[in-house]
């Protein structure tokens, strides 16, 4: 990172941002550009879950799938491929042989329910003249002819509706619905080596220089790497996944990394006052919390 680097990025990060004035980003001396070194660990353990769940839809008199035509297959029997690794996706599936038809529960097997707005009367309260029958002390209201009732909108006056449930149909197809659900789950953990002035959070969404890869069906913990903590971390991580999903789901792939991310803490000096940044990333994203002329504080990181 050099002066001039470590300037051009400041000048971007301002120039995107109508609440920072330019001057200090053209005019600051810098005075130390301080270089940190910082891994960020992950694990991303690829799961496959499944879940049978009953449902329904309006019966058309299609064919039936029932028991009638055998035992129907458990979740984990049904042979179907994932996306692809660590390719999150959901897909839906009716379960062979368990469809059975019910009365809709709805309408209790009439194909209409009662109108809640007349209540099954056909007609409601006049809203014009309020039931009054009388728009004006001397004068019939028009709306409902005087009769102080009109016919309900809601229902069109026949007092009951079409069942929404079954579609009128009086009757439902109940079945199994199989649910998979392939998931990337990422544990990360990032090293600190002093406290900074920078939210930890944004290491996460940038480019970093790759120095270990591992993957396979299952991966085992780091040992001996130079930072301590960054075997820690392997260890808790692939504890945790195999406590979290070793049970209730299948683990088809694990992959753990380690990235160096470069970080520079930028000390500068504008009309005789100290202030920093910070340069993170193979991106050379800005983060400038103490940035000297900024009219409000919700533009501080990019």
């Amino acid at each position: 990172m050099t002066e001039d680097v470590a300037r051009d990025a400041l000048l971007g990060f301002v120039r995107g941002r109508c609440c920072y004035g330019r001057r200090p980003a053209a005019q600051l001396v810098i005075q130390d550009l301080k270089q940190l070194v910082l891994y960020r660990y992950r694990l991303e353990t690829f799961t496959e879950s499944r879940l049978s769940e009953w449902t329904f839809e309006h019966y058309t008199n299609q064919g039936v799938d029932g028991p009638q035509n055998g035992q129907s297959p458990k979740p984990w029997e049904f042979t179907i491929s994932s996306p692809g690794m660590f390719q999150e996706d959901t897909k839906k599936f009716r379960v062979p042989h368990s469809s059975v038809i019910k009365a809709c529960h709805k309408c209790h097997g009439r194909g209409r329910y009662k109108c809640s707005g007349c209540h099954g009367a056909g007609r409601s309260r006049c809203v014009t003249c309020s039931g009054s029958r009388s728009k004006t002390k001397h004068k019939r209201c028009q709306v409902c002819s005087g009769s102080g009732r009109k016919r309900c909108n809601t229902c069109s006056g026949r007092g009951s509706k079409v069942c929404t449930t079954c579609k009128g149909e009086k009757k439902l197809l109940h079945f199994l619905q199989l649910s998979i659900n392939w998931k990337n789950n990422l544990f990360e953990y990032i090293t600190e080596q002093q406290q900074l002035n920078f939210p930890m959070e944004l290491l996460s969404k940038v480019q970093g220089s790759n120095i270990f890869k591992d993957q396979g069906d299952q991966v085992y913990p780091i040992i001996d790497f130079p930072n301590s903590a960054i075997s820690k971390a392997s260890q808790t991580a692939i504890s945790e996944h195999s406590a979290m999903y070793g049970g209730s789901c299948r683990i088809l792939q694990q992959c753990q990394s380690i990235d160096l991310i470069p970080v520079t803490e930028v000390h500068y000096t504008y009309q005789e006052k100290s202030y920093l940044y910070y340069i993170y990333g193979k991106e050379n994203k800005v983060s400038a919390l103490e940035y000297p002329q900024r009219c409000c504080c919700g533009c501080a990181i990019l």
